[in-house]
Formats: structure tokens, C-alpha cells, sequence
């Protein structure tokens, strides 16, 4: 009788779409990540969080640990090939999917900001007993990334910036776009909505059929009956990342730090609300990535020619190998 009600609760959890692919639920239960995920109960504006992480052990350590930040739209699964060449090198590899994203609670009520992520990222280290790092973000965790360094600068021992995000103020450039009119536009996102903004913005119009899984992690949740609650994240984090550039303190930064820019990415928030004169000086991440270095002192750049926002996934081998590179020097 137990073992008959169990099923049923498995099968009730997962519901399917008419693509007969599962709906997730806010924290993705129906989806495996590529390597086993942790959870930490974090105290946070009053309420108990989880954060899921992975905490990815070498076979023959090396004594580092580099931590991986995802970008806005994606969780730490699509860390995966990077993980694995990590490891493989000995590195110890930690990948959270913060608060408002993947497996991580989607609270109702949160004030987000860069500096709430960071203390939440930084609880997971202490909690691991973690001193030191090499630290990655990609885009919106570029902006993390940066944020962190700036706050726990006794943490990190080098810094990684993989096509961040916030390279320019767009809140000096369009208008303003409220939570409530960036929810309503979340409401209405399905996987082909999605799909078209990556093909435009970060893939300059070159498409891969394996692409289609991190447009599906990120969409596979718009049926489910609890998915305005992920909108409503999507949302905040949305004006979070509008909001709360970090450029103006890129002087700031003390750890070694390397620039991973592929050129072909033309990511910019809110360029469908301005003129096309204006669109087109947006974005423009092949001189971005130049300006960003020379705000950096003594950072390094290594521009991916014809690669677009997602070199890690994109251009996997040419993005590990000046990664690999800078972390042994």
C-alpha cells in the first residue's frame, strides 16, 4: 500500500507538456544535474533558504578550488564540460545555483542584490571550510563575480570574467522598465520566445541542436501551476541586473584577473526599446572587452573570435585552454 502511494506521488509530481517533455517545478526536481547536488539551509531576510550546490571532488586534488557563477538565464548545470576539465587538472570545483534560480528556493518576497548574492555564495565556503579560491563568473555571474571580489577580496586568489554582463550602464541609455511590466513579459515566455532572444543575442544567429537543453531547463517550468512564483524572480533579478551596474568599480579590483570575451556577442539589456541608431552601439562586446581591460589594472584578455556569449559551451576547448592556462600561472 505504501509502495502503491509513493508511485502515485512520483507520477503526480511531474507533469508533461505537449512536447511530452516533464514540466518542472520551481526547483527542478524532475531534472538531474551532471554531478550529485548539496543543499544549505541559509538564513536570509528573515526566512530559511536552500541553496543547491555541487561540490565536485578531483581524483588527484591539487589543493585549489575554483568557484562557478551562472549567468541570469542558466543554472550550474551548464557548467558541466568546464567541471569536468577542471577536475580532470585537479582542481576542486564548487557550483551554486543562487537564490531565484535552479534548484535554489524562488522566495516570494526578496530584495535582490549582488551583495545579498555574494554573503549567500560566501556562506556555502564557509560552510565548506574554504579560504581561498579562483573564481569564474559568466555573464550576469561575471557581475557577481566581480561584486565578490570586490567584497571578499582576501578570498580570491584570481578572477575570471567570461563575457560578463554590465560592461556598460543600460540604465543610462534606455528606459526604465518596472518589475511589474518585466513579469508580465516573463509570464508570457515559452521555449521558442526564449529561444529566439539566445539566437539573436547570444549566438548572432548560429544555432546548435544542444542548445535546445538550456533553453529547456530554463522554460520547462512555464506550465507548471506554481510558475509565477519563477516569474516573479525572474523578474527582480531582472532589475537587480539593470539596476546595480558594477563597471564603475572595475578599477577596484585587486586579484589577477582574465578577460574570456567571445566577440560575436551582442547581449544588452533593453535594446528592443531604443532606436536602431542606438541598438546598434549595444552590446558591441569586441570593443567591450577592451574597454573593460583597461579599467582592470594589469588584467589580461583573450578574445574568442566568431564565438558569441557563451564561449564555455560554444567553444568549449578554445575557452578551457586560456582558462587552464591563467589558473596554473
Amino acid at each position: 500500500m505504501v509502495r502503491h502511494l509513493l508511485i502515485l506521488l512520483a507520477i503526480s509530481s511531474i507533469a508533461y507538456g505537449q512536447d511530452n517533455r516533464p514540466v518542472f517545478d520551481t526547483v527542478l526536481s524532475g531534472y538531474k544535474y551532471p554531478y550529485p547536488v548539496h543543499t544549505l539551509a541559509i538564513t536570509s531576510q528573515g526566512q530559511t533558504l536552500d541553496m543547491i550546490y555541487m561540490d565536485v571532488q578531483p581524483v588527484q586534488p591539487n589543493g585549489k578550488t575554483v568557484l562557478l557563477l551562472h549567468g541570469k538565464n542558466f543554472t550550474g548545470a551548464y557548467w558541466k564540460t568546464t567541471i569536468a576539465a577542471l577536475v580532470k587538472e585537479g582542481y576542486r570545483v564548487v557550483v551554486p545555483d543562487q537564490v531565484g534560480f535552479g534548484k535554489s528556493s524562488k522566495p516570494l518576497s526578496y530584495q535582490y542584490s549582488f551583495q545579498q548574492l555574494a554573503q549567500n555564495t560566501k556562506q556555502i565556503l564557509d560552510a565548506l571550510r574554504i579560504q581561498k579560491i579562483y573564481l569564474l563568473g559568466h555573464s550576469m555571474g561575471g557581475m557577481l563575480a566581480t561584486r565578490f571580489a570586490l567584497m571578499y577580496a582576501g578570498t580570491v586568489d584570481k578572477l575570471v570574467l567570461e563575457n560578463p554582463i554590465g560592461l556598460e550602464d543600460w540604465k543610462t541609455i534606455v528606459p526604465y522598465t518596472s518589475v511589474d511590466t518585466n513579469y508580465k513579459t516573463e509570464l508570457k515566455q515559452d521555449f521558442e520566445t526564449v529561444k529566439k532572444y539566445q539566437l539573436d543575442n547570444y549566438y548572432d544567429g548560429k544555432w546548435k541542436a544542444e542548445y535546445d537543453e538550456w533553453v529547456y531547463l530554463l522554460t520547462g517550468w512555464v506550465k507548471h501551476p506554481a510558475y509565477k512564483t519563477v516569474a516573479w524572480n525572474n523578474a527582480l533579478t531582472s532589475d537587480m541586473v539593470f539596476t546595480q551596474p558594477v563597471l564603475y568599480e572595475f578599477s577596484n579590483i585587486k586579484a589577477p584577473t582574465l578577460l574570456i570575451i567571445g566577440t560575436r556577442d551582442r547581449t544588452a539589456i533593453g535594446k528592443q526599446t531604443v532606436p536602431d541608431a542606438v541598438k546598434k552601439t549595444m552590446g558591441q562586446y569586441q570593443l567591450l572587452g577592451k574597454a573593460t581591460q583597461q579599467k582592470i589594472a594589469g588584467s589580461l584578455l583573450v578574445e574568442l573570435e566568431d564565438v558569441g556569449h557563451l564561449p564555455h559551451i560554444e567553444a568549449s576547448e578554445q575557452f578551457v585552454s586560456p582558462l587552464l592556462k591563467f589558473l596554473k600561472q
